[in-house]
């Protein structure tokens, strides 16, 4: 699946992750995919009530070493 952009929000906490994939995705067309990785545990649960409430489609989350992953696809 191609990764047509990635952000590292690694050491923030809520809200910043959010804040700052919300700002990456507006420079995405619909479509295209977002990965992000985060630190904060509670960015799991943030990802997916914003994915519902934006409307874009969460294809990825999972946790690895301690940091979690997500693959957003934009609307």
């Amino acid at each position: 699946m191609p990764i047509d952009a990635e952000l590292d929000t690694t050491g923030l906490n809520c809200p910043l992750p959010i804040l700052k994939a919300k700002k990456a995705l507006t420079a995405l067309n619909s479509g295209q995919i977002l990965r992000i990785v985060a630190s904060d545990p509670s960015s799991v649960k943030d990802f997916e009530a914003f994915a519902k409430q934006a409307g874009h489609v969460l294809l990825e989350s999972r946790e690895e070493d301690g940091r979690f992953h997500f693959l957003l696809r934009k609307t």
